[in-house]
């Protein structure tokens, strides 16, 4: 059985795209590390990438591109300077040279070598193959996968334990929710308390602690950023932000010199209704314009999607508990990360495999589930609000216009949050014992609906909003 950590699920990368940028960003390190371990890396003099299928047809728009010149040049998402990435991608491109592996300069003309093909790949929508050469000479060709949420598989090791992330074994392995519910019956346990204890198997207390802070922290410092930066998003359809003017004409006149200043700031704020779903969607559109601009995000489960659980923690830290802490927080990402492990083994999320329900769909499940447990509710309300966010996101399309995650993905993420909310206050109002509906159930229904779902809808721009919508009117 697969182990997936709840740090699988909410990794700190680069937008746009955790599929499209975050994982060809990763496969290009795993070739690197692959022609290491091999003893080819000191070797290679020349580079090909292929790309195929949906990281093709939106791979500009999703910046695949600059992904593979970073990755293959060495630099870090979690880590490197957002400010720089246009002038080093620039530089490469103009100078057509690459320090391969932060070590060698080889020649590298990424108009050349990085060949868009639309041609599918049988095992996945997201394909990729890189070749290496010594001296025009062909010595290493890898196929990697690009599966969804940053996750990557190395085709030669499909069924092997190295394109697992985690291959120990927890002391609550979980498939299925069911068997989630079970574990917390027996053992008298919340969600949250059961992943916690296999967490515990990979790292300890502190370490988990660490990581906790630092997806919190990346996800405050993208809503603040977002809150505070103006003007249009790049790429080309001149898409304004929102989130700068929302913000402005809700938090009035205050001022704060950090983003933990700025988030007890908005915690001292009177809020009405009107005004919570406008912070809400403040939340939201901050994070996913953040990420369209090529911002630091968490995937959440994937970067599409990004903006929904920061905006829906920050409801419940904002609006219903003004005394909640880093306990809750914890919480929170614990539940959450759990809820998005099960759908990745029951169904997918990939947007290229089952289109936006696999994205926005996944992650306001996760955030209802989260909240849920936050305001109390029962494991079996917890694993209803997923199931009932999911339900209401099930059949929704990947159409983005000009193959950029912006529309209308950045208000998708908007409206995943206001499900997520309104999903876990159906489900604490409900007798969760007696669901008509498990959330395994709509699992297996997400699933079949993604394979019977035609492939233009699957993150292609070949379908919906994509092709109805002129950008030039844009």
């Amino acid at each position: 059985m697969e182990c997936i950590s709840v740090f699988d699920m909410l990794k700190i990368g680069i937008g746009p795209s955790s599929s499209h940028t975050l994982g060809p960003w990763r496969a290009a390190e795993r070739w690197i590390n692959h022609l290491k371990k091999v003893d080819l890396f000191e070797d290679i003099t020349a580079i090909k990438v292929d790309l195929y299928g949906s990281l093709s047809l939106t791979g500009k728009g999703h910046a695949t591109d600059l992904a593979i010149i970073l990755g293959l040049a060495g630099s870090d998402p979690e880590y490197i300077a957002t400010n720089k990435i246009m002038s080093l991608t620039h530089l490469i491109k103009t100078s057509k040279q690459l320090k391969f592996g932060n070590n060698s300069i080889i020649s590298f003309d990424s108009n050349k070598d990085i060949t868009f093909n639309k041609k599918f790949l049988a095992f996945h929508a997201n394909g990729m193959k890189f070749t290496g050469f010594k001296n025009n000479i062909e010595i290493s060709s890898d196929t990697y996968y690009s599966i969804g949420g940053g996750f990557v598989v190395r085709e030669e090791l499909i069924h092997a334990k190295e394109n697992i992330e985690i291959q120990k074994t927890f002391p609550f392995p979980i498939q299925k929710a069911k068997e989630l519910e079970t574990y917390c019956k027996q053992k008298q346990l919340k969600i949250s308390e059961i992943v916690l204890e296999n967490e515990r198997s990979l790292r300890t207390d502190a370490e988990i602690d660490i990581e906790i802070h630092r997806v919190w922290n990346t996800m405050l410092e993208s809503m603040y950023t977002g809150c505070h930066t103006e003007g249009s998003l790049p790429g080309g359809l001149n898409v304004r932000r929102r989130a700068f003017n929302i913000h402005k004409k809700l938090i009035g006149d205050f001022s704060y010199n950090s983003s933990s200043e700025w988030l007890k700031t908005i915690r001292k704020t009177e809020v009405k209704f009107r005004q919570i779903l406008k912070w809400v969607s403040c939340f939201a559109l901050a994070v996913n314009e953040v990420n369209a601009s090529l911002g630091r995000v968490v995937t959440a489960p994937t970067n599409g999607s990004a903006g929904v659980i920061p905006a829906v923690l920050m409801y419940y830290l904002v609006i219903e508990n003004h005394e909640a802490n880093f306990n809750e927080i914890k919480q929170f990402l614990l539940v959450a990360g759990e809820i998005g492990s099960i759908f990745k083994k029951g169904a997918t999320i990939s947007a290229a495999m089952g289109g936006c329900q696999a994205e926005i769909g996944v992650s306001s499940a996760m955030a209802a589930g989260a909240l849920t447990e936050l305001l109390g509710g029962t494991p079996e309300q917890v694993l209803m609000a997923s199931e009932i966010a999911m339900e209401h996101h099930l059949g929704l399309t990947c159409d983005p216009i000009g193959g950029l995650v912006q529309i209308p993905c950045i208000e998708r993420n908007a409206m995943g949050a206001i499900k997520a909310i309104n999903a876990a206050e159906l489900a604490l109002e409900s007798d969760a014992y007696h669901a008509k509906v498990p959330l395994d159930k709509v699992i297996e229904s997400m699933w079949e609906t993604a394979k019977d779902m035609n492939s233009k809808y699957k993150e292609t721009s070949e379908g919906g909003l994509a092709v109805s919508v002129n950008i030039s009117d844009c």
